[in-house]
């Protein structure tokens, strides 16, 4: 048992070591120093808005090297408890060891793959837009589940969540609902979502308790403030307000704080009446309406690409791509991947990392740019 962890501790280091050449975090250093210097000059705070992309910058090199700084030292701590291990022939210590070491796997693992997600905005926060389709009831009850299970994916990465903007269903769940998630890669890993999920269950609004099968459309973009792909122009906007609809309060129903947008040159339509204020509700309103053209673009630049290459490029964000099964059986699978799981409870409560790894893994591997 010592050699083979002591195999796993020297593999891991060559690992590290391949790890931070590619990252150049010798390189990173100076960067560091030179943006130290730039954020201790009284000239770039006369300009809010680069100094705020200044500081953005100099603390995510700042994370990346901390975080191998961390890494390394697990791994000599990881060493040491396992030299001790083997002088004192203990168990326990073996053991802690051998635990030591399978977590490190598991976080290089989890950092090469984030390293493979390459996209211009696969590092943006991440917009999620969840619709009910096929199923009556029960596909805007699929649609809340659906929320639920982003919102606490988003939770167990410690990333931030909410639900910005929805449209309920007269007797349960959502027609539609958005939700924004603030985290670093955030787009990049919940881009593997998009596409239809369907749900076989008894049907909880069926008095006969029969077996229904639902659908809801899961669509993501990248979130970002500005971008040279997007100008969305103000003669371009038709922009209604109107009295929200969903529960609010009696402020929400008695004044017109909710907000359509309508993009004239490509018909898009976003909404929002969530927030108290018409003011807050068009701003959400304008992120969704950018988030949604910058996918629009990046997807006519992927399908110029390919044709330019002779290359076929699947519609993909339409088709089905996960089925939840509740009932005869339970199970959950990936339908471009194959893999699934049993326990369905744990992947509805935000559990689905397994299945957005597998799928960047595939996608990556082969060379593909992960679907936009």
């Amino acid at each position: 048992m010592y050699e083979e962890l002591k195999d796993k501790i020297d593999n891991l280091r060559e690992r590290i070591s391949t790890f931070k050449e590619h990252l150049d975090l010798e390189n990173k250093r100076l960067e560091i120093e030179k943006l130290e210097q730039r954020a201790a000059s009284s000239e770039l705070w006369a300009d809010p808005a680069e100094a705020q992309k200044v500081m953005k910058n100099l603390n995510d090199l700042k994370d990346q090297l901390e975080v191998w700084s961390k890494i390394e030292r697990r791994l000599e701590d990881a060493e040491v408890l396992l030299d001790l291990a083997y002088e004192e022939d203990s168990a326990s210590d073996f053991h802690e060891a051998a635990s030591q070491i399978r977590a490190l796997e598991n976080q290089l693992n989890h950092l090469e793959l984030e390293l493979l997600l390459s996209g211009s905005y696969d590092q943006e926060d991440a917009i999620i837009a969840i619709h009910a389709r096929e199923g009556g009831i029960d596909a805007q009850d699929w649609a809340s589940m659906l929320v639920r299970m982003y919102l606490r994916w988003a939770q167990r990465r410690g990333w931030q969540a909410e639900l910005v903007s929805s449209i309920e269903g007269e007797e349960a769940g959502y027609k539609s609902a958005t939700i924004e998630i603030k985290g670093k890669y955030a787009y990049g890993y919940a881009k593997a979502e998009a596409g239809q999920h369907r749900l076989v269950r008894l049907s909880p609004f069926d008095q006969a308790h029969r077996r229904h099968t639902s659908f809801a459309l899961v669509e993501v973009l990248p979130d970002v403030e500005e971008t040279p792909e997007v100008q969305i122009r103000e003669e371009d906007l038709k922009i209604d307000t109107y009295r929200a609809s969903s529960a609010g309060g009696q402020h929400v129903n008695k004044t017109s704080s909710a907000v359509r947008i309508t993009h004239i040159p490509t018909g898009i339509v976003v909404t929002c009446q969530n927030e108290r204020s018409q003011f807050q509700n068009k701003e959400t309103a304008l992120k969704i309406l950018r988030a949604r053209l910058l996918e629009l673009e990046l997807r006519r630049q992927a399908e110029e690409q390919a044709r330019l290459k002779g290359e076929h490029i699947a519609t993909g964000w339409g088709s089905q791509i996960r089925s939840y099964v509740l009932h005869p059986y339970t199970m959950v699978k990936d339908h471009r991947t194959g893999y699934e799981v049993s326990d369905v409870e744990s992947v509805l409560d935000g559990e689905i990392d397994p299945f957005i790894e597998a799928y960047l893994s595939q996608t990556l591997a082969a060379g593909d740019s992960a679907r936009v």
